[in-house]
C-alpha cells in the first residue's frame, strides 16, 4: 500500500464496495470527472476528503493520512541531498512542538 498512489487506493476501495463513481463523487462534493482524475493520479487528493473516505469505507483515517502525508513529504524531499538528515531534524522538531503544546 505504501508505494501505490492514494488515488489508486481510493479506486480500489470504491470498486471493492461496488460503489459507482458518481456516488463517491457526490459524497466528496466533486464531479465524477474530478474523482476519475484523482483515482488515476492526474489530480491531487485534497486532505479534507480523507475523513469522508475513511468513514465511507469504514477504514482507519490514520491509514489515509499517513499515505497522503508521506507522499507530500517524499515529494518535497525527493531531490534533497540531505533528505534523511532533514527527516531526523523534523522528527526532533515535532517532538519539541508536541512537548510545548502539552505544557
Amino acid at each position: 500500500m505504501q508505494s501505490e498512489n492514494i488515488g489508486e487506493y481510493i479506486r480500489q476501495l470504491r470498486e471493492k464496495e461496488n460503489m459507482p463513481l458518481r456516488k463517491l463523487a457526490a459524497l466528496l462534493d466533486i464531479d465524477q470527472s474530478t474523482l476519475s482524475k484523482l483515482e488515476r493520479g492526474e489530480r491531487p487528493v485534497n486532505r479534507q476528503m480523507l475523513p469522508i473516505i475513511a468513514k465511507t469505507f469504514k477504514i482507519d483515517e490514520k491509514v489515509l493520512v499517513i499515505m497522503f502525508m508521506s507522499k507530500q513529504v517524499a515529494y518535497q524531499l525527493a531531490d534533497e541531498k540531505y533528505a534523511k538528515d532533514i527527516l531526523i531534524a523534523a522528527e526532533e522538531q515535532i517532538k519539541y512542538q508536541v512537548k510545548r503544546k502539552t505544557k
